[in-house]
């Protein structure tokens, strides 16, 4: 992933200049599928309805807590006023209202809090299903690391999305909360002392006005430290995911620099964070201390002189500092919230790059795709998704049902692309495409897909409901020379880290077992053998032809060629040539005896005997067969080379233009004409 590019693109999106339209934007986007759905099939009304229930309940549960603890400053007055007057019996009924009240404020605090989690439980469910949903739905978790401008999407589906819902949920309920305190207790200072609360709300604005800048500086440390967590996170994934490469390479100085270079990164941006922090604790604390001293300034003297009686001095006091711990609760909250915009900042961007890449681009050529019971590419052009190279030009072959296809050329070429074409992956280009149903369709690439599971699931996948006993299993395990795996593991419902215990061949073979559970109509294959001996590899292909599959392979070794009838070969500047197997090695062999020749005809000009002697032996052919020595003369290969093409059965081009081949029959074994 290119996680740099997230951190410049961070300061790009910063200096853009309308940030809290593209908040509110970002945040209707996310919070509108769910709470103001407008697609039918999006959310079914009853579960709309439910939520919007415990809403309205929420709000009515914080509603009277606010009037509850209003009601109990009063309450504090009067038992204040009754204790002054040592009035027993009214103070006993005061203090078992008094302590009624703070019961219930208990209780409506508890079910506010549960109501709330509840939601935000509710929600988080919904939007993680939604944006899995969206992540793979037509295969955008496969075009989306083509992007560069999207950074770790597991970490946004795993890591962001509760925290996002909580944090809304916390957020709304508490500005709600706290907003109607400062305004409750507000008018309840009004009613004792209009002064105190003229001069509260000039503080309060002054107050707010230093709080929106140290929250803006947060906001962006969180944002960055957000980023930087899911960078460093990223580079230990990587680690492990390549730890014996690593250890061949005994690369951990290196990876152990690359993971400190990330992690301090990290430090510094908390370092930065814990230093805002600490102005924002000095501040809230001394904003808070203020507000609950200045009623006793003024109400005090007042007392003193008889102006006031003693209770309004207490309630004044409690009003005050209710006031001032809301305000520096939703203080607290506004500078947590540059969290929250970073959540819903990423989870908007990466919901817009799931839309825009599962989207058909528009003015784009694409291959046309049919469904029909074959393979063919007729008039084929392909192209990289970027629409910027093109792989091949006017390709156009059929394989029929129960035939081979070998797909070879040099490295770089786009043989294993022609394979994304026939997934469905890669359409970028022109021409028509048929194919079978994709689910027909078994693809064994060379690093075979080992999934989270037991070893039935293994075999199993990607059909894994399918029914199958532990001796047919084991069967099929024999097949493909994986049958001491058993020995290693409990049973084949037994989940370990598969890609840790089984090497790639054996990861291979695995993978060739699951073709013969499956029986798929046609496979694909992409180097599926590439980590296995030849014993291994003939064993598994010959499996693979007696399945009667029709199957497309890529790759480079020659072995391959005795298990397909088609080769395609990808050349330079886009071209391609389709021939059989037979004709194909025939050309190589002709090409290989060309450049030889060419080499030889620079030390030595032929002779007349040479001639001559080519030309006996090429009547010879004809008429009796020639022997391994005579085609080392009439060839220019060495012994050993003839003796192993006649033992594999292949044809070998002579100099004379003709092609020879090694007749096995008993009262033969010569190399005859043709």
């Amino acid at each position: 992933m290119q996680t740099q590019a997230v951190s410049d693109r961070s300061l790009i999106n910063n200096a853009v200049p309308p940030a809290s339209q593209k908040f509110w934007d970002n945040f209707k986007a996310i919070f509108g599928p769910y709470w103001y759905p407008t697609q039918s099939d999006k959310r079914a009304f009853p579960d709309v309805l439910r939520i919007w229930i415990m809403l309205i309940l929420l709000i009515i549960l914080i509603i009277a807590l606010v009037g509850l603890s209003a009601f109990n400053s009063f309450v504090t007055r009067y038992l204040t006023d009754v204790i002054e007057e040592k009035d027993y019996a009214n103070f006993i009924k005061t203090l078992i209202v008094y302590s009624a009240a703070l019961i219930g404020v208990t209780l409506l605090n508890g079910f506010s809090k549960f109501i709330r989690k509840k939601i935000a439980l509710d929600w988080y469910k919904w939007l993680n299903n939604h944006t899995l949903s969206q992540y793979l739905k037509n295969r955008a978790y496969y075009k989306i690391t083509f992007r560069d401008d999207i950074d770790n999407p597991d970490q946004r589906i795993s890591q962001e999305i509760e925290p996002l819902t909580s944090n809304a949920l916390s957020f709304s309920a508490v500005f709600l909360e706290k907003v109607l305190e400062m305004t409750t207790f507000l008018v309840i200072l009004w009613s004792i002392s209009q002064f105190i609360a003229s001069v509260l709300v000039v503080y309060t604005i002054v107050g707010n006005l230093i709080a929106f800048y140290l929250g803006q500086q947060l906001n962006k440390i969180n944002q960055e430290e957000l980023e930087l967590k899911a960078e460093y996170s990223y580079a230990l994934t990587h680690f492990r995911n390549h730890a014996e490469s690593i250890a061949f390479f005994q690369g951990e100085n290196q990876e152990s620099n690359i993971i400190q270079r990330r992690f301090e990164q990290l430090l510094k941006n908390i370092l930065r964070k814990i230093d805002w922090e600490r102005n924002q604790e000095f501040f809230d604390g001394a904003y808070k201390s203020a507000i609950q001293i200045f009623p006793y300034l003024v109400l005090a003297p007042l007392y003193m002189s008889g102006q006031a009686d003693f209770g309004e001095v207490v309630q004044a006091s409690i009003a005050g500092n209710q006031f001032a711990s809301a305000l520096a609760t939703l203080i607290r909250e506004f500078g947590n919230s540059g969290r929250f915009s970073s959540y819903v900042e990423r989870l908007s961007e990466f919901s817009n790059a799931l839309a825009a890449v599962s989207k058909q681009p528009e003015n784009v050529n694409s291959i046309k795709s049919i469904e029909e019971n074959h393979i063919a590419f007729e008039n084929v052009t392909l192209k990289t998704p970027d629409d910027e190279q093109t792989i091949v030009e006017n390709l156009s072959l059929s394989v029929q049902p129960g035939e081979g296809l070998l797909i070879v050329g040099p490295s770089g070429r786009g043989k294993s692309s022609l394979l994304r074409a026939i997934a469905g992956l890669w359409n970028a280009g022109t021409g028509r495409l048929v194919r079978p149903p994709l689910e027909q369709v078994l693809f064994l690439p060379q690093r075979p897909y080992i999934i989270l599971g037991t070893l039935r699931e293994q075999l199993l996948y990607p059909k894994t409901n399918r029914r199958m006993t532990d001796a047919e299993l084991k069967e099929v395990l024999q097949q493909v020379n994986l049958q001491n795996l058993l020995s290693r593991v409990e049973g084949f419902d037994t989940e370990v880290p598969w890609e840790n215990i089984l090497s790639l061949g054996e990861q291979q073979r695995l993978a060739f077992a699951r073709l013969l559970v499956t029986h798929p109509r046609f496979t694909i294959l992409d180097e599926a053998t590439s980590a296995l001996d030849l014993t291994n590899e003939g064993n598994l292909y010959q499996q693979l032809q007696e399945t009667k599959t029709t199957f497309i392979s890529v790759g480079h070794r020659e072995s391959l060629f005795d298990y397909h009838q088609w080769v395609l070969e990808l050349t330079q500047n886009s071209s391609w040539q389709l021939l059989t197997v037979q004709d194909y090695r025939n050309q190589k062999t002709i090409i290989q005896n060309s450049n030889e020749n060419t080499h030889i005809t620079i030390d030595s000009s032929p002779n007349n005997e040479s001639q001559n002697q080519s030309a006996t032996l090429t009547q010879k052919a004809t008429s009796e067969g020639l022997s391994h020595k005579e085609m080392t003369e009439l060839t220019l290969y060495s012994i050993k080379t003839i003796r192993s093409k006649a033992s594999k059965g292949e044809s070998i081009a002579a100099k004379d233009g003709f092609t020879y081949r090694y007749d096995k029959a008993p009262h033969v074994l010569k190399w005859i004409r043709g």
